[in-house]
């Protein structure tokens, strides 16, 4: 977890055809300004897509191989993994371990290939987030 204390930065896309200007790499953290709500039009309407005052994004990441990866964020947001149009249900959902950073962590099973990560009803302009394969 070291990856986690030392994120890289980037901004969240606001539109689909905006995703391959943020890309985020498993296993490295990224520390993500996020979009007023309003202004991002997501690939897929989100389960909880918050109010006009939250933020959100969209992030993608290319997974290498078929399994289950978690991802992690340091704040309160609603998150989905969608892919091909279609979201992707969650199989596990618990807190970082204590005095990590981490708040929340999500696992997801994902076939190879890119899936994006949309992020919504986040009360704070930036979140860290990184995607790691769950052994």
């Amino acid at each position: 977890m070291r990856a986690w204390a030392s994120p890289t930065h980037f901004e969240a896309a606001g539109t689909v055809s905006a995703l391959d200007h943020a890309v985020l790499s498993p296993g490295q953290a990224v520390l993500v300004a996020l979009r007023p709500t309003p202004d991002v039009s997501y690939a897929l309407r989100p389960d909880e897509p918050g109010g006009t005052v939250s933020s959100g994004g969209m992030v993608a990441f290319d997974v290498p191989k078929a399994g289950t990866y978690r991802v992690m964020l340091n704040a309160r947001a609603w998150l989905d993994v969608v892919r091909d149009g279609a979201a992707i249900g969650s199989t596990h959902h618990e807190h970082g371990p204590a005095c990590s950073g981490i708040g929340k962590m999500v696992d997801f099973p994902l076939p190879a290939g890119r899936s994006v990560i949309q992020l919504s009803g986040s009360s704070q302009p930036e979140i860290e987030i990184m995607v790691v394969p769950v052994p």
